[in-house]
């Protein structure tokens, strides 16, 4: 099993605060003879006849020497997660979560917001103070 990032908690408390139901911690999945961990599963209920909508969230602190080697890492570790869940749980959306200003220093700056306009990643800004989702972005 592997270590939780430093605002594993932060961002668990966020979600519940959105309204979210954490279902699984984490969400394991075998592919082949590999298992990966996605950080986080969790379920909205839209309506009391009708399917919740569920996603995985992978929460990515960004407190290494280099954020474009931190970035590198997680869009890597985005895409593996991203190709395994949309064959094992197809109606799972995924969700790389960041710090406010993670997205601020990275995904407001060119290098970041070329994957935003492609469509490379989604994600969740979070405030780890207030442990608030501050902004989604699909």
């Amino acid at each position: 099993m592997p270590a939780k990032d430093i605002y594993h908690d932060t961002l668990k408390n966020a979600l519940a605060k959105d309204g979210w139901t954490i279902t699984h911690d984490p969400l394991a999945l075998k592919w082949g003879k590999k298992d990966v961990y996605i950080d986080l599963g969790a379920e909205r209920i839209i309506a009391a006849e009708k399917p919740g909508r569920q996603i995985a969230v992978e929460v990515k602190s960004f407190v290494g020497a280099s954020e474009v080697e931190d970035l590198k890492n997680a869009l890597g570790q985005f895409i593996l997660y991203h190709d395994i869940l949309s064959r094992a749980e197809p109606k799972r959306i995924l969700y790389l979560a960041v710090r406010e200003s993670t997205y601020a220093d990275i995904f407001q700056e060119p290098i970041g917001e070329i994957l935003l306009e492609n469509q490379r990643v989604r994600l969740i800004v979070f405030d780890p103070r207030t442990e608030v989702i501050v902004k989604w972005i699909e």
